[in-house]
């Protein structure tokens, strides 16, 4: 049995126009969320082996919030192959986790994400900015992700958090 937590990043800020969307930095709303998501992991009691995250800023941004606010003290890797990847590539990318991590966060962007979504669990979700999966999966080694191998276990989304 492996989890997987998807997380995607918070709000990002469109001022500057003259920045590339990799370099989209995080709001001030999207600050909060990330820091908010945090605090729900933290008490979640989830301990977690390995955090995978996009490179680009508002990702990582998102990464160094959220894992300070759950108290996680993961040395997170920042994945290339996650900014603006699809479902293939996304699976190829949590194929490759170490069989020894039975909890992992993925951290990146949409529609990727709501895609892995769907194809791991045959549920569809809308994955709006901080919104965060935790998915069971029934595979003894993360080589063997594959679609329909795991079930929802929750879902949440900052303004459920709110209200």
């Amino acid at each position: 049995m492996k989890t997987l937590l998807i997380l995607r990043h918070a709000k990002s800020s469109r001022d500057d126009p003259s920045l590339r969307d990799f370099d989209r930095p995080l709001n001030e709303r999207g600050k909060d969320d990330a820091k908010l998501m945090g605090g729900f992991v933290r008490g979640e009691n989830l301990i977690t082996d390995v955090v995978i995250s996009s490179p680009a800023k508002r990702a990582r941004q998102t990464t160094k919030l959220f894992l300070n606010a759950a108290k996680l003290s993961n040395e997170p890797t920042f994945e290339e192959r996650i900014y603006e990847a699809g479902l293939p590539q996304l699976l190829l990318v949590l194929s490759e986790i170490d069989s020894s991590h039975a909890v992992a966060i993925l951290i990146g962007h949409n529609p990727g994400f709501e895609e892995l979504l769907a194809s791991l669990t045959g549920q569809t979700a809308r994955m709006p900015t901080a919104a965060l999966a935790c998915i069971d999966l029934s595979i003894g080694d993360w080589r063997d992700v594959h679609p329909r191998s795991g079930k929802l276990r929750w879902f949440v989304t900052p303004k459920e958090l709110k209200n």
